[in-house]
Protein backbone atom coordinates (compact mmCIF):
# COMPACT_ATOMS: atom_id res chain seq x y z
CA UNK A 1 0.00 0.00 0.00
CA UNK A 2 1.86 3.31 -1.38
CA UNK A 3 2.26 6.31 1.65
CA UNK A 4 3.74 8.10 2.79
CA UNK A 5 2.82 6.86 6.34
CA UNK A 6 1.68 3.21 7.06
CA UNK A 7 -0.90 2.20 8.99
CA UNK A 8 -0.50 2.13 12.80
CA UNK A 9 1.27 -1.41 13.08
CA UNK A 10 2.31 -1.65 9.39
CA UNK A 11 -0.82 -3.19 8.55
CA UNK A 12 -4.46 -2.08 7.67
CA UNK A 13 -6.85 -4.46 9.24
CA UNK A 14 -9.83 -5.41 7.54
CA UNK A 15 -13.00 -7.26 9.02
CA UNK A 16 -15.62 -7.06 6.96
CA UNK A 17 -16.68 -10.18 5.73
CA UNK A 18 -16.36 -11.82 1.86
CA UNK A 19 -19.58 -12.63 0.29
CA UNK A 20 -19.07 -16.28 1.13
CA UNK A 21 -18.09 -15.71 5.23
CA UNK A 22 -21.35 -13.57 5.45
CA UNK A 23 -23.86 -16.24 3.89
CA UNK A 24 -21.98 -18.59 6.52
CA UNK A 25 -23.07 -16.34 9.04
CA UNK A 26 -26.65 -15.80 7.54
CA UNK A 27 -26.92 -19.10 7.54
CA UNK A 28 -25.75 -19.46 11.27
CA UNK A 29 -27.72 -16.48 12.43
CA UNK A 30 -30.79 -18.04 13.93
CA UNK A 31 -28.47 -20.83 16.01
CA UNK A 32 -26.24 -18.01 17.45
CA UNK A 33 -26.73 -16.13 20.94
CA UNK A 34 -27.22 -12.76 20.25
CA UNK A 35 -26.24 -9.29 21.61
CA UNK A 36 -27.58 -5.79 20.81
CA UNK A 37 -25.15 -3.04 20.62
CA UNK A 38 -25.43 1.19 21.76
CA UNK A 39 -24.52 3.08 19.17
CA UNK A 40 -20.85 3.54 20.17
CA UNK A 41 -20.71 -0.17 20.06
CA UNK A 42 -22.00 0.03 16.31
CA UNK A 43 -19.70 2.83 15.59
CA UNK A 44 -16.74 0.96 16.94
CA UNK A 45 -17.44 -2.12 15.14
CA UNK A 46 -17.61 -0.24 12.17
CA UNK A 47 -13.85 1.36 12.79
CA UNK A 48 -12.30 -2.14 13.53
CA UNK A 49 -14.08 -3.10 10.32
CA UNK A 50 -12.67 -0.62 8.00
CA UNK A 51 -9.29 -0.09 9.44
CA UNK A 52 -10.13 2.96 11.10
CA UNK A 53 -8.93 1.48 14.59
CA UNK A 54 -5.89 -0.46 13.10
CA UNK A 55 -3.85 -2.87 14.57
CA UNK A 56 -7.16 -3.43 16.79
CA UNK A 57 -8.74 -6.75 15.68
CA UNK A 58 -11.83 -6.72 17.70
CA UNK A 59 -12.88 -6.09 21.43
CA UNK A 60 -9.49 -5.88 23.70
CA UNK A 61 -8.59 -8.45 26.25
CA UNK A 62 -7.93 -7.69 29.63
CA UNK A 63 -4.46 -7.78 28.83
CA UNK A 64 -4.37 -5.03 26.16
CA UNK A 65 -7.34 -3.05 28.18
CA UNK A 66 -5.36 -3.40 31.02
CA UNK A 67 -1.91 -2.07 29.60
CA UNK A 68 -3.82 1.02 28.05
CA UNK A 69 -5.74 2.15 31.19
CA UNK A 70 -2.03 2.00 32.81
CA UNK A 71 0.64 3.48 30.45
CA UNK A 72 -1.38 4.38 26.70
CA UNK A 73 0.37 1.17 24.82
CA UNK A 74 -0.87 -2.01 23.73
CA UNK A 75 0.58 -5.05 25.51
CA UNK A 76 2.79 -5.96 23.12
CA UNK A 77 4.19 -2.04 23.21
CA UNK A 78 2.68 -0.06 20.52
CA UNK A 79 0.98 3.42 21.55
CA UNK A 80 -3.05 3.25 22.10
CA UNK A 81 -4.56 5.39 24.35
CA UNK A 82 -8.39 4.53 24.86
CA UNK A 83 -10.05 1.55 25.49
CA UNK A 84 -12.09 0.00 22.67
CA UNK A 85 -14.30 -2.38 24.49
CA UNK A 86 -17.73 -3.88 24.12
CA UNK A 87 -19.42 -3.88 27.78
CA UNK A 88 -22.31 -6.09 28.16
CA UNK A 89 -25.00 -6.65 31.87
CA UNK A 90 -23.10 -9.92 33.88
CA UNK A 91 -26.61 -11.35 32.74
CA UNK A 92 -26.22 -10.96 29.06
CA UNK A 93 -22.48 -12.15 29.50
CA UNK A 94 -23.84 -15.38 31.17
CA UNK A 95 -25.72 -16.62 28.07
CA UNK A 96 -22.28 -16.41 25.63
CA UNK A 97 -19.63 -18.54 26.47
CA UNK A 98 -15.79 -17.99 25.71
CA UNK A 99 -14.65 -20.11 22.20
CA UNK A 100 -17.93 -19.31 20.30
CA UNK A 101 -19.74 -17.02 18.02
CA UNK A 102 -21.88 -14.67 19.01
CA UNK A 103 -24.23 -12.22 16.62
CA UNK A 104 -24.48 -8.94 16.92
CA UNK A 105 -27.68 -6.62 15.93
CA UNK A 106 -27.70 -2.91 16.06
CA UNK A 107 -30.26 -0.90 18.52
CA UNK A 108 -33.07 -2.26 15.76
CA UNK A 109 -32.69 -5.90 16.19
CA UNK A 110 -30.81 -6.01 12.85
CA UNK A 111 -27.58 -8.42 12.20
CA UNK A 112 -24.45 -6.37 11.56
CA UNK A 113 -21.61 -8.13 12.84
CA UNK A 114 -20.38 -11.05 14.61
CA UNK A 115 -18.13 -11.79 17.44
CA UNK A 116 -15.32 -14.54 18.04
CA UNK A 117 -15.59 -14.60 22.32
CA UNK A 118 -11.98 -15.42 23.37
CA UNK A 119 -12.46 -13.70 26.91
CA UNK A 120 -15.06 -12.21 29.47
CA UNK A 121 -13.59 -10.46 32.14
CA UNK A 122 -14.94 -7.58 35.16
CA UNK A 123 -13.69 -4.33 35.43
CA UNK A 124 -13.14 -1.33 37.58
CA UNK A 125 -15.44 1.65 36.18
CA UNK A 126 -14.18 4.50 38.64
CA UNK A 127 -10.72 3.19 38.14
CA UNK A 128 -11.35 3.04 33.83
CA UNK A 129 -12.84 6.82 34.64
CA UNK A 130 -10.13 8.07 36.50
CA UNK A 131 -7.45 7.12 33.88
CA UNK A 132 -8.77 7.60 30.77
CA UNK A 133 -10.88 10.65 31.81
CA UNK A 134 -9.04 12.46 34.56
CA UNK A 135 -12.22 12.16 36.77
CA UNK A 136 -14.62 10.26 38.22
CA UNK A 137 -17.20 12.80 37.90
CA UNK A 138 -20.83 11.03 36.87
CA UNK A 139 -21.30 14.86 34.97
CA UNK A 140 -18.51 13.94 32.44
CA UNK A 141 -20.41 12.89 29.71
CA UNK A 142 -17.66 10.40 28.98
CA UNK A 143 -17.73 9.17 32.76
CA UNK A 144 -21.50 9.29 32.95
CA UNK A 145 -21.78 6.62 29.59
CA UNK A 146 -19.47 4.40 31.82
CA UNK A 147 -20.92 4.33 34.83
CA UNK A 148 -24.35 3.14 32.53
CA UNK A 149 -22.81 0.26 30.71
CA UNK A 150 -22.74 -2.86 31.86
CA UNK A 151 -20.71 -4.55 34.23
CA UNK A 152 -18.70 -7.42 31.95
CA UNK A 153 -16.11 -6.82 28.88
CA UNK A 154 -16.57 -9.03 26.10
CA UNK A 155 -13.31 -9.86 24.28
CA UNK A 156 -12.22 -11.38 20.82
CA UNK A 157 -11.73 -10.54 16.89
CA UNK A 158 -15.17 -9.10 14.76
CA UNK A 159 -16.47 -9.41 11.52
CA UNK A 160 -18.76 -7.26 10.40
CA UNK A 161 -20.82 -8.58 8.13
CA UNK A 162 -22.07 -5.92 5.08
CA UNK A 163 -20.35 -2.32 4.60
CA UNK A 164 -23.53 -0.10 4.11
CA UNK A 165 -23.74 3.15 3.06
CA UNK A 166 -23.74 5.88 5.64
CA UNK A 167 -27.83 6.66 5.68
CA UNK A 168 -27.02 10.76 6.06
CA UNK A 169 -23.72 11.00 4.11
CA UNK A 170 -22.90 8.21 1.34
CA UNK A 171 -21.02 10.08 -0.70
CA UNK A 172 -18.26 11.34 2.21
CA UNK A 173 -18.05 7.55 3.60
CA UNK A 174 -14.53 7.88 2.71
CA UNK A 175 -12.82 4.66 4.10
CA UNK A 176 -9.18 4.18 5.04
CA UNK A 177 -7.99 1.97 1.99
CA UNK A 178 -10.17 4.30 -0.10
CA UNK A 179 -8.57 7.92 1.69
CA UNK A 180 -5.41 6.69 0.90
CA UNK A 181 -6.28 5.84 -2.68
CA UNK A 182 -7.51 9.52 -2.71
CA UNK A 183 -4.43 10.91 -1.26
CA UNK A 184 -1.50 9.11 -3.75
CA UNK A 185 -3.75 10.09 -6.66
CA UNK A 186 -3.93 13.37 -6.16
CA UNK A 187 -0.21 13.34 -5.29
CA UNK A 188 -0.38 14.36 -1.81
CA UNK A 189 2.48 12.85 0.21
CA UNK A 190 1.88 15.01 3.44
CA UNK A 191 -1.64 15.36 4.11
CA UNK A 192 -3.00 17.21 7.16
CA UNK A 193 -6.20 15.99 9.41
CA UNK A 194 -8.70 18.50 11.12
CA UNK A 195 -10.93 16.29 13.73
CA UNK A 196 -14.04 18.73 15.14
CA UNK A 197 -17.17 17.82 16.57
CA UNK A 198 -18.55 21.50 16.47
CA UNK A 199 -19.46 23.61 13.01
CA UNK A 200 -16.58 25.00 11.61
CA UNK A 201 -15.40 28.60 12.61
CA UNK A 202 -13.31 31.48 11.84
CA UNK A 203 -10.61 30.25 14.37
CA UNK A 204 -10.61 26.81 13.09
CA UNK A 205 -10.74 28.20 9.46
CA UNK A 206 -7.48 30.12 10.21
CA UNK A 207 -5.64 27.00 12.18
CA UNK A 208 -6.58 25.10 8.74
CA UNK A 209 -4.80 27.16 6.16
CA UNK A 210 -2.05 27.71 8.57
CA UNK A 211 -1.46 23.87 8.61
CA UNK A 212 -1.95 24.01 4.72
CA UNK A 213 1.28 26.14 4.43
CA UNK A 214 3.01 22.79 5.16
CA UNK A 215 1.07 20.20 3.47
CA UNK A 216 0.08 19.44 0.57
CA UNK A 217 -3.58 18.58 1.56
CA UNK A 218 -6.42 18.44 4.04
CA UNK A 219 -8.14 15.97 5.14
CA UNK A 220 -11.47 17.67 6.43
CA UNK A 221 -12.83 14.72 8.60
CA UNK A 222 -15.71 15.85 11.09
CA UNK A 223 -16.94 12.98 13.42
CA UNK A 224 -20.65 12.24 12.45
CA UNK A 225 -21.20 9.15 14.92
CA UNK A 226 -22.60 9.43 18.74
CA UNK A 227 -21.79 12.72 20.72
CA UNK A 228 -23.85 14.71 23.36
CA UNK A 229 -27.45 15.63 22.79
CA UNK A 230 -26.42 19.31 22.92
CA UNK A 231 -24.20 19.26 20.64
CA UNK A 232 -24.91 20.47 16.98
CA UNK A 233 -26.43 17.99 14.79
CA UNK A 234 -24.13 15.90 12.68
CA UNK A 235 -26.03 16.69 9.01
CA UNK A 236 -26.26 20.82 10.41
CA UNK A 237 -22.39 20.34 11.28
CA UNK A 238 -21.75 18.74 7.33
CA UNK A 239 -23.56 21.44 5.52
CA UNK A 240 -21.53 23.78 7.34
CA UNK A 241 -18.22 22.22 6.19
CA UNK A 242 -19.66 21.66 2.22
CA UNK A 243 -20.21 25.60 2.56
CA UNK A 244 -16.56 26.48 3.62
CA UNK A 245 -15.01 24.14 0.95
CA UNK A 246 -17.32 25.39 -1.88
CA UNK A 247 -16.77 29.35 -0.89
CA UNK A 248 -13.13 29.65 1.51
CA UNK A 249 -10.62 26.97 0.59
CA UNK A 250 -9.19 25.53 -2.77
CA UNK A 251 -11.43 22.64 -2.93
CA UNK A 252 -8.82 20.93 -5.40
CA UNK A 253 -6.48 20.64 -1.79
CA UNK A 254 -9.46 18.79 0.52
CA UNK A 255 -10.92 15.67 1.15
CA UNK A 256 -14.45 16.13 3.04
CA UNK A 257 -15.29 12.95 4.61
CA UNK A 258 -17.15 11.75 8.01
CA UNK A 259 -15.57 9.99 10.54
CA UNK A 260 -18.08 7.11 11.71
CA UNK A 261 -16.65 6.99 15.09
CA UNK A 262 -18.40 7.52 18.47
CA UNK A 263 -16.89 11.08 20.71
CA UNK A 264 -15.69 9.71 24.01
CA UNK A 265 -14.54 13.25 25.77
CA UNK A 266 -11.52 12.19 27.22
CA UNK A 267 -9.61 15.10 26.63
CA UNK A 268 -5.77 14.40 25.98
CA UNK A 269 -5.96 10.92 25.51
CA UNK A 270 -8.55 11.39 22.86
CA UNK A 271 -6.25 13.65 21.51
CA UNK A 272 -3.95 10.54 20.93
CA UNK A 273 -6.71 8.46 19.90
CA UNK A 274 -8.01 10.84 17.22
CA UNK A 275 -4.26 11.12 15.44
CA UNK A 276 -3.59 7.44 15.45
CA UNK A 277 -7.00 7.09 13.92
CA UNK A 278 -6.09 9.39 11.13
CA UNK A 279 -2.93 7.67 10.88
CA UNK A 280 -4.70 4.71 9.73
CA UNK A 281 -6.57 7.25 7.44
CA UNK A 282 -3.27 8.23 5.76
CA UNK A 283 -2.80 10.94 7.52
CA UNK A 284 1.08 12.39 8.18
CA UNK A 285 0.25 15.66 10.37
CA UNK A 286 -2.80 16.16 13.08
CA UNK A 287 -4.00 19.12 14.25
CA UNK A 288 -4.04 19.76 17.93
CA UNK A 289 -5.81 22.68 19.02
CA UNK A 290 -7.29 24.29 22.25
CA UNK A 291 -8.76 21.63 24.37
CA UNK A 292 -9.02 19.12 22.19
CA UNK A 293 -11.62 16.40 22.62
CA UNK A 294 -12.44 18.21 26.09
CA UNK A 295 -15.30 19.07 27.71
CA UNK A 296 -16.57 21.18 31.04
CA UNK A 297 -13.38 22.47 32.96
CA UNK A 298 -12.35 18.74 33.13
CA UNK A 299 -8.97 19.35 31.30
CA UNK A 300 -6.29 22.17 30.50
CA UNK A 301 -6.49 24.22 27.82
CA UNK A 302 -3.19 22.85 26.37
CA UNK A 303 -3.57 19.15 28.33
CA UNK A 304 -4.47 17.71 24.88
CA UNK A 305 -1.04 18.92 23.33
CA UNK A 306 1.31 18.45 26.21
CA UNK A 307 0.33 14.73 26.22
CA UNK A 308 1.82 14.07 23.13
CA UNK A 309 5.62 14.47 24.41
CA UNK A 310 5.29 11.40 26.82
CA UNK A 311 4.92 9.25 23.58
CA UNK A 312 8.37 7.94 21.21
CA UNK A 313 7.78 10.50 18.36
CA UNK A 314 8.77 7.48 15.98
CA UNK A 315 6.18 5.23 17.38
CA UNK A 316 3.16 7.48 17.05
CA UNK A 317 4.45 8.50 13.64
CA UNK A 318 2.22 10.74 12.75
CA UNK A 319 2.98 14.84 13.56
CA UNK A 320 0.89 16.86 15.48
CA UNK A 321 0.37 20.45 14.64
CA UNK A 322 -0.20 22.59 17.76
CA UNK A 323 -2.32 25.75 17.92
CA UNK A 324 -2.53 28.42 20.57
CA UNK A 325 -6.31 29.18 20.61
CA UNK A 326 -7.54 31.79 17.71
CA UNK A 327 -9.48 34.76 17.90
CA UNK A 328 -10.16 37.79 15.86
CA UNK A 329 -8.15 41.04 16.40
CA UNK A 330 -9.95 44.21 16.13
CA UNK A 331 -6.58 45.79 16.24
CA UNK A 332 -5.14 43.96 13.11
CA UNK A 333 -8.67 43.50 11.45
CA UNK A 334 -8.30 39.69 11.00
CA UNK A 335 -8.18 36.34 13.03
CA UNK A 336 -4.62 35.71 15.16
CA UNK A 337 -3.04 34.11 18.36
CA UNK A 338 -1.10 35.57 21.51
CA UNK A 339 2.02 34.81 19.17
CA UNK A 340 0.60 37.20 16.10
CA UNK A 341 -1.04 39.47 17.46
CA UNK A 342 -0.62 42.61 20.12
CA UNK A 343 -4.05 42.80 20.72
CA UNK A 344 -5.60 43.45 24.19
CA UNK A 345 -7.71 41.15 25.79
CA UNK A 346 -10.44 43.74 25.07
CA UNK A 347 -9.49 43.59 21.17
CA UNK A 348 -9.82 40.11 20.89
CA UNK A 349 -13.04 38.42 19.48
CA UNK A 350 -12.88 34.36 20.77
CA UNK A 351 -16.22 31.98 21.27
CA UNK A 352 -16.42 28.81 22.33
CA UNK A 353 -18.77 25.79 20.18
CA UNK A 354 -20.94 26.18 23.57
CA UNK A 355 -21.37 29.89 23.83
CA UNK A 356 -22.21 29.87 19.98
CA UNK A 357 -24.77 26.80 20.63
CA UNK A 358 -25.85 29.19 23.83
CA UNK A 359 -26.35 32.16 21.86
CA UNK A 360 -28.24 30.06 19.00
CA UNK A 361 -30.36 28.97 21.37
CA UNK A 362 -31.37 32.65 22.51
CA UNK A 363 -31.94 33.29 19.22
CA UNK A 364 -28.62 35.18 18.78
CA UNK A 365 -26.42 34.83 15.37
CA UNK A 366 -22.69 34.69 15.89
CA UNK A 367 -20.65 37.39 14.76
CA UNK A 368 -18.91 37.48 11.67
CA UNK A 369 -15.67 37.51 13.24
CA UNK A 370 -16.41 34.43 14.72
CA UNK A 371 -18.68 32.45 11.72
CA UNK A 372 -18.42 33.17 8.23
CA UNK A 373 -21.83 35.05 7.19
CA UNK A 374 -22.93 31.85 5.29
CA UNK A 375 -22.21 29.51 7.83
CA UNK A 376 -23.87 31.17 10.60
CA UNK A 377 -26.96 31.47 8.16
CA UNK A 378 -27.37 27.91 8.07
CA UNK A 379 -26.77 27.33 11.63
CA UNK A 380 -29.68 29.72 12.34
CA UNK A 381 -31.41 27.91 9.78
CA UNK A 382 -31.19 24.70 11.74
CA UNK A 383 -31.96 26.17 15.14
CA UNK A 384 -34.91 27.96 13.60
CA UNK A 385 -33.42 31.11 14.47
CA UNK A 386 -34.94 34.21 12.88
CA UNK A 387 -31.90 36.39 10.86
CA UNK A 388 -33.35 39.65 10.21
Amino acid sequence: MPSAIQPHGGHLIQRIATPAQRQEFLDQADHLPRIQLDARAVSDLEMIAIGGFSPLTGFMGQEDYETVLADMHLAHGLPWSIPITLPVDEAVADTVKEGSWVRLDDSEGHFIGVLELTQKYRYNKAYEAVQVYRTDDSQHPGVQVLYQQGSVYLAGPVWLLERQPHPLFPAYQIDPMVSRQQFQARGWSTVVGFQTRNPIHRAHEYIIKCALEIVDGLFLHPLVGATKSDDIPADVRMRCYEIMVEHYFPAERVILAINPAAMRYAGPREAIFHALVRKNYGCTHFIVGRDHAGVGDYYGTYDAQKIFAEFDPAALEITPLMFEHAFYCTRTNQMATTKTSPATKEERIHLSGTKVREMLRRGELPPPEFSRPAVAAELARAMQVPTA
